[in-house]
């Protein structure tokens, strides 16, 4: 199994108080907030023509905290994720912003959210919870336009084995919109 590497690099730059505090385009305010939108076309525009892809941007406006979630279809390195985050501070002013920045790679057990993340994990194991609340297990076999199908997991009896066996003969089509939440299971091989 490939456990993708995460990193988290964080900047903490001080604010002026006073005369020319938060004139930054992407800032507007020590008590407003970092454009969510912006800093999303920020990176989009960077990863544009790669393998990697933003999963998600947050932006809490309590403590000026962004947290930005990469995948990528040949995984993420560290490298990558230093690189984008150094290109996301270029766009701040370091003597007008106080802001907190982490890069990092989606991790083992994160819901997958996008479509491409589903095609980068067949052949793996999956949980699927619908949405009322049911559980289903097993491998994610094939992502069509509306859902997946995998090959359900076949209870085990007696003795834990390391890795779950699956039935080729049980495909199961679940449709995107029963998906509730969908994580990758780890493998211990």
């Amino acid at each position: 199994m490939c456990v993708k590497k995460c990193i988290t690099f964080a900047l903490k730059i001080d604010t002026p108080i006073g005369e020319g505090a938060g004139k930054s385009p992407l800032l507007l305010g020590i008590t407003d907030m970092i454009n969510k939108d912006k800093i999303t076309e920020i990176i989009n525009e960077y990863l544009s023509g790669s393998d990697k892809f933003l999963v998600e941007a947050r932006v809490n406006p309590r403590n000026n905290k962004v947290m930005v979630f990469l995948d990528g279809d040949s995984g993420v390195a560290i490298s990558d994720c230093a690189k984008l985050s150094r290109h996301i501070e270029s766009f701040f002013d370091r003597e007008e912003e106080d802001f907190e920045l982490e890069v990092s790679s989606v991790g083992v057990g994160t819901p997958l959210t996008m479509v491409r993340q589903y095609r980068n994990n067949i052949g793996r194991l999956i949980q699927l919870t619908g949405p009322d609340d049911t559980k289903l297990r097993g491998k994610l076999v094939e992502v069509l336009r509306d859902g997946i199908q995998i090959e359900e997991e076949i209870p085990k009896k007696g003795k834990r084995k390391k890795e779950p066996d699956t039935d080729k003969e049980k495909l199961c089509f679940v449709p995107f919109a029963d998906i509730r939440e969908a994580k990758i299971q780890p493998s211990y091989k």
